[in-house]
C-alpha cells in the first residue's frame, strides 16, 4: 500500500522563499535568511519518510542565477506575479 502523499509543488514551478511556518529558529533558517522573498524555480525534489510522517525537500534555482538552495516545504510557497 503506498502511503506517500502528493507533494505540494512540481518541478518547473515559480515559488518564493518564505520563513519556516510553526517553528522555532534553526540552524536551516540562517541558510536561506539572505533568499527570503525572493522567487525561483523548482529543479527537483525528493521526499524523506523519517517514521510516519513524509518532508519534501526542494531544489530551487534562484532568479535567472545558477545559484541553487535547498529548502523544506514549509519554506516555499506559489509565486504569483
Amino acid at each position: 500500500m503506498n502511503t506517500t502523499m502528493a507533494s505540494r509543488y512540481k518541478k518547473g514551478q515559480r515559488v518564493t522563499i518564505v520563513p519556516a511556518k510553526d517553528q522555532s529558529a534553526s540552524p536551516s533558517d540562517a541558510d536561506i535568511e539572505e533568499y527570503l522573498g525572493q522567487s525561483g524555480k523548482i529543479v527537483d525534489y525528493y521526499w524523506i519518510r523519517p517514521g510516519t510522517k513524509v518532508f519534501y525537500i526542494y531544489t530551487i534555482r534562484i532568479g535567472d542565477s545558477k545559484k541553487e538552495i535547498v529548502v523544506h516545504e514549509d519554506e516555499i510557497e506559489a509565486h504569483i506575479e
